[in-house]
């Protein structure tokens, strides 16, 4: 990697020769204006607004526009003579923890390059004394005409530089926050963190720019002379005022849905979003005890048949019986009947016999 930057870093008494390398890079494409009628590019040229003629680079030079709109001259030996210690110097002013840097200060990365051997051992104390430490350094530096602020940190095995804002360029967030007191309830929440670990973690390798990718994509398209073809537009639904319990409960459905956790749910479509209603530990508390009533009524039911059953086989022993002692007694009574009778016709016969006989 090319550097852009060649100075040392002022570690107390120890100076480390450096090179500053950019950490990063930028994959936008970029496009050229053109004219419409015949497809010609359209240049911007330098022109002296008082002569109106076009002024090489060379001519040029710079100023500061005063409130008057008076131009004062500033040269580059005007600057080279200004008092700037960090002109060619990364000078480390304190060590603090990581996160007393403000994210809002975050600008530019870069790498640090030890710059020959004799820098080495240097560079690798201060890498070590960064990684022990867990502390970042802050320290000033010039670069492209002006005087920076910077962190320095270990990133694998080298020294990286972040360059950071001013804190008197970081603008306060006044105006910014919702007006209105806003109160948000605790399901809310809970289904917010719900969603939160719905989605977990993703590896941030893995993240890409879609949209260069369509863009490229239609380049060489339109470049081979083939038809594109629009693409579909979704509803993003911006704008419009949502049911939130039911945008969070969907937005979990779908979280799992496309991390493969949806289990047997539903069969491929969502259910029924309905507002969560709090249940009071009375009320769930009844229920229980409802249904532990019920579950013992049935229980008592099934046990009084059981009872039940015995009994109802006695009364029928009891019938049978009471009918056999009804049948004895009626034969009995016929008996004496057939015997009384009997015994009543042959002292008839025997009286009329004796009547016969005296006679």
């Amino acid at each position: 990697m090319r550097s852009i930057w060649n100075g040392a870093i002022s570690f107390g008494l120890v100076s480390i020769p450096i090179k500053l390398v950019n950490a990063t890079e930028n994959h936008s494409i970029h496009f050229r204006q053109i004219h419409l009628a015949d497809g010609g590019r359209i240049r911007y040229r330098k022109v002296c607004e008082l002569d109106e003629e076009e002024v090489q680079g060379g001519e040029i030079g710079k100023a500061y526009e005063d409130a008057d709109g008076t131009m004062i001259p500033i040269t580059d030996e005007d600057l080279a003579q200004l008092p700037l210690p960090t002109a060619k110097t990364i000078e480390i002013v304190a060590f603090v923890p990581a996160d007393q840097i403000d994210p809002l200060q975050m600008d530019a990365a870069y790498y640090l390059s030890a710059n020959g051997v004799p820098a080495a051992k240097p560079y690798t104390l201060l890498r070590e004394a960064l990684k022990r430490s867990n502390k970042v350094a802050v320290a000033k530096y010039a670069l492209r005409g002006r005087e920076r602020l910077g962190m320095l940190r270990v990133v694998d095995d080298v020294i990286a530089m972040h360059g950071l804002l001013w804190p008197d360029e970081i603008r306060a967030p006044e105006g910014v926050a919702p007006d209105g007191d806003v109160t948000v309830r605790d399901a809310e929440l809970d289904l917010a963190d719900a969603l939160m670990d719905t989605l977990g973690e993703v590896d941030m390798d893995s993240l890409h720019d879609d949209y260069r990718e369509a863009v490229e994509e239609l380049i060489a398209a339109k470049a081979s002379g083939e038809t594109v073809r629009p693409a579909e537009s979704g509803d993003t639904g911006g704008g419009k005022v949502i049911d939130l319990i039911a945008a969070l409960e969907n937005s979990v459905q779908a979280a799992k849905k496309s991390r493969g956790e949806a289990g047997d749910e539903g069969g491929g479509e969502m259910a029924d979003v309905h507002p969560i209603k709090k249940t009071s530990g009375k009320s769930s508390a009844s229920g229980k005890s409802s249904a532990q009533t019920t579950k013992k009524s049935s229980a008592a039911a099934k046990k009084s048949t059981s009872k039940s059953t015995p009994k109802s086989t006695g009364a029928k022993k009891s019938t049978s019986t009471t009918k056999k002692a009804t049948a004895k007694k009626t034969t009995k009574t016929a008996a004496k009947k057939q015997t009384s009778s009997s015994g009543g016709t042959g002292a008839k016969k025997t009286a009329s016999s004796r009547k016969r006989a005296s006679a």
